[in-house]
């Protein structure tokens, strides 16, 4: 239960982080990347929550995807 508060407070701060960004793309951008991280933690979490070695690694490498996806597209926004 905490890590999901923990989602839903990044997720937050992050929507107001993206008020303040000078254009509409680094907006969506920035809010596409929060969703993707949220997805990114849940899958985290449910890595932890599960006895399957294998499932767990799927779930932590599904994960990490996510995250690079993230970065990947604030990346493309700057340009």
């Amino acid at each position: 239960m905490k890590k999901l508060s923990l989602v839903l407070v990044a997720a937050g701060l992050m929507s107001l982080a993206a008020c303040n960004k000078p254009t509409p793309t680094e907006n969506a951008a920035d809010n596409t990347a929060a969703a993707l991280e949220n997805q990114a933690d849940t899958l985290d979490a449910a890595a932890d929550q599960t006895a399957n070695d294998a499932t767990a690694a799927s779930y932590e490498n599904a994960s990490d995807a996510l995250k690079e996806a993230a970065d990947n597209v604030v990346d493309a926004a700057k340009k």
